[in-house]
């Protein structure tokens, strides 16, 4: 059985925080299935490299800090905080340069070594409050 720890770490360091957006095609299964609804952007691996080539590009320190992992069988939850400076375009809304700070719960199903399936919360409510785009609650 794979360790899916190490590969939700690898996610983690090397796609989020190193921003190798390569290292996703290792790790996403070919026919991998995105269940959150990724704005303009197809529910599958190439929709999810193109996710995180925009954060990347909006936030050019984004960086994301697992606070918690568990696994059940072949799926695997994290909890993280995602931060960054907000540098360039991000959905339409122009560089800010304020930072960000969120919280994030992602599961992941696996099929042997490879991610299959993700469905996950980000509060883009607190991100938008965060970039002074929404006013604070």
């Amino acid at each position: 059985m794979a360790d899916i720890k190490a590969i939700l770490r690898r996610m983690t360091d090397e796609v989020m925080n190193s921003h190798n957006l390569d290292v996703i095609d290792e790790i996403l299964a070919d026919d991998f299935i995105e269940h959150d609804e990724l704005p303009g952007l197809p529910q599958s691996r190439e929709g999810v490299k193109q996710f995180f080539g925009m954060m990347i590009e909006a936030f050019p320190d984004f960086h994301a800090e697992a606070t918690h992992m568990l696994v059940d069988g072949d799926t695997g939850i994290i909890r993280a905080v995602m931060s960054g400076t907000h540098k360039g375009e991000f959905m339409g809304i122009p560089a800010t340069g304020k930072r960000f700070e969120v919280p994030t719960i992602d599961i992941v199903r696996f099929e042997g070594d490879r991610a299959a399936e993700h469905w996950g919360a980000m509060d883009m409510m607190s991100l938008m409050q965060q970039l002074g785009v929404v006013p604070p609650g």
